[in-house]
């Protein structure tokens, strides 16, 4: 059973902001306004004064030029989605957390021993992302212009492995927290895409994730991304949680 609040907290902790503040037990994340997971309050435990702490949360984004962003996940103080969606925030970004189990001899996939090797050229995994993994990456998932060096502050936060598949054709990002392992920033170059190579990556991840002592591993993927669904899936992952984004625009 997996306890209430506990993939808001591995998410967290697997893509630190650079700069947070409490506010009673909320944290507000700042990274300049790049991905809003970084730059969003993370609403777990009694906030005292509800009100009053939604206002301290609008004041601190406002004083940055930021809209005020929700993480609304299972840990989420219980009421607080109505509170905002009546005070005018919007819905963004639905977005699934997929797991499976690490155990047993091969995996889910049967695949998990060591990196895929044969039919990619040029794997690598390294402990920190080259500039060619950094700009793949960027280009099929960056949002934000000229904020990159940014973007790298938040992946190098906490320790990670990275993947750099084909030579710069797929990466992804693996992140060890104890007894899970969060898989991160998959992607693939739009003319490398349904040649397996997202498949290879993952389960080169999943690889490192065993080597590492993980018994079970985690990743987040919009609702409406239905193709990475579809892998993640058939590589034995399933649906064990979800959040949102509650989203007020810059006063």
């Amino acid at each position: 059973m997996i306890m209430t609040g506990r993939f808001d907290r591995l998410v967290a902790a697997a893509w630190p902001a650079p700069y947070a503040e409490g506010l009673g037990r909320w944290r507000l994340r700042y990274a300049a306004g790049v991905t809003k997971r970084a730059n969003s309050v993370l609403p777990l435990g009694d906030p005292g004064d509800l009100p009053a702490a939604i206002e301290g949360a609008e004041s601190f984004y406002a004083a940055r030029d930021l809209p005020t962003v929700f993480s609304i996940g299972d840990g989420a103080w219980p009421g607080l989605d109505g509170v905002l969606g009546a005070r005018g925030y919007g819905v963004a970004d639905p977005t699934l957390v997929m797991t499976t189990d690490l155990l047993g001899p091969s995996g889910p996939s049967g695949r998990f021993d060591g990196p895929v090797q044969g039919d990619h050229d040029g794997l690598s995994i390294d402990d920190f992302p080259s500039r060619v993994w950094l700009d793949r990456w960027w280009s099929v998932d960056g949002r934000y212009a000229d904020q990159l060096d940014v973007a790298a502050k938040i992946l190098t936060g906490v320790p990670a492995s990275y993947v750099l598949l084909a030579g710069d054709q797929a990466v992804g990002r693996g992140v060890a927290q104890g007894e899970w392992y969060g898989i991160y920033c998959m992607a693939v170059a739009p003319t490398a895409r349904r040649r397996g190579l997202g498949r290879a990556v993952l389960r080169t991840l999943l690889a490192v994730a065993r080597r590492q002592g993980a018994r079970r591993a985690y990743l987040v993927v919009v609702e409406h991304n239905a193709a990475a669904r579809r892998l993640y899936e058939r590589e034995g992952f399933r649906v064990a949680g979800r959040y949102h984004y509650r989203v007020r625009a810059r006063p």
